[in-house]
C-alpha cells in the first residue's frame, strides 16, 4: 500500500514547516493519474499521523480530474480513465497532460498560540 508511504512524505513536510508548531488541518491536492485511492490515504493518514507526533492533524483532499490537451484537434478535455490518456473528443493518442498528475501539499493549518493555551489550561 503506497498511500501508507505517500502519508509519511506528507508528514515529513507538515512537520518542516510546522517547526514543532500544533497543526490542526493539512490540505492536499491529488490529481486523478496519480492512483490514489482517497480513503486508503485518508486512513493511512490516521496512522503515519500518529506516528509523526502529528496525531491531531486533519488530512483534507482536494481532487483533481485528469484532463489532456490534444495536439490533434485543438481541444482541452477531461478524461475519465485512469488507463487511456486519449483525446475524448476524436480519439487521438497524441496529448499532453495538462491536469491530474498533482501530488502536493497545498496549505496547513497551525493552532493559534491561544488556542493551544486554552486547549492546555
Amino acid at each position: 500500500m503506497h498511500e501508507l508511504s505517500l502519508c509519511h512524505a506528507i508528514a515529513g513536510v507538515v512537520r518542516t514547516h510546522a517547526d514543532g508548531r500544533p497543526v490542526e488541518v493539512v490540505r492536499v491536492r491529488v490529481g486523478a493519474l496519480r492512483q490514489v485511492v482517497a480513503e486508503s490515504l485518508l486512513f493511512c493518514w490516521t496512522i503515519a499521523a500518529e506516528h509523526e507526533g502529528l496525531g491531531d492533524a486533519v488530512l483534507e483532499l482536494e481532487q483533481v480530474p485528469a484532463a489532456v490537451s490534444c495536439r490533434a484537434c485543438g481541444r482541452e478535455s477531461e478524461i475519465t480513465s485512469r488507463w487511456s490518456v486519449r483525446c475524448p473528443a476524436c480519439g487521438s493518442g497524441d496529448v499532453a497532460v495538462v491536469r491530474g498528475e498533482e501530488f502536493l501539499v497545498t496549505s496547513i493549518d497551525i493552532r493559534s498560540h491561544e488556542a493551544t493555551e486554552a486547549h492546555h489550561g
